[in-house]
């Protein structure tokens, strides 16, 4: 596209252009990204995806999902049952409860290294946290600045779609009261 093409294309005009290449990426991309191939500025891309974002809203069977500042095309929550019935995929795999504490407690504190996992669940989370791993819904996001540099884990966009959730911040508000006792709650020895 031109420099004279884009200054007088509307948001409208590129919508089209973003949902194909979001439909034809294998990854979540950046709004950046999307805006070097159209050759047209980020805050037009910009526009265009939350243009993409209202009419998906809704009820269609699309949706845009935002994770790190990326971005991309997945299926809605709602329509996920007959999606997986079409393909022949077995329902998604239940989680237990040790798994869904676990993926709590990283999704509200990410990034978290797994002694601050143990600290806050009271038990060992090697295994826990091996299955998420495999299962793709948490990653290694880097190291700690702390001795011995331990891993941290953050969320992934597999853990999105799992929940239906197009961001995280769609998670429901974390309550930090309930985490300390409450004084009449305390039994003193003595």
């Amino acid at each position: 596209m031109s420099e004279n093409l884009t200054l007088n294309n509307p948001v409208s005009t590129i919508l089209p252009m973003v949902e194909a290449l979001l439909f034809v990426a294998p990854a979540p991309v950046a709004p950046a990204q999307l805006a070097q191939a159209l050759e047209v500025p980020v805050e037009t891309v910009e526009a265009a995806l939350h243009a993409l974002q209202q009419s998906y809203q809704n009820g269609r069977g699309l949706s845009l999902q935002w994770h790190l500042g990326k971005v991309q095309l997945t299926t809605a929550p709602h329509v996920a049952e007959v999606v997986e019935r079409f393909l022949g995929l077995e329902a998604t795999a239940r989680l237990s409860r040790a798994a869904l504490e676990t993926l709590a407690i990283i999704a509200y504190r990410q990034p978290i290294t797994r002694p601050a996992i143990d600290a806050i669940r009271g038990v060992n989370s090697d295994g826990v946290l091996k299955s998420l791993l495999n299962k793709g819904l948490v990653e290694e996001v880097g190291r700690a600045e702390a001795p011995g540099r331990p891993i941290l884990y953050g969320t992934t966009s597999e853990f999105l779609q799992h929940f239906g959730l197009s961001s995280l911040q769609e998670l429901p508000p974390y309550d930090r009261e309930e985490e300390t006792p409450k004084e009449e709650n305390l039994i003193l020895k003595d």
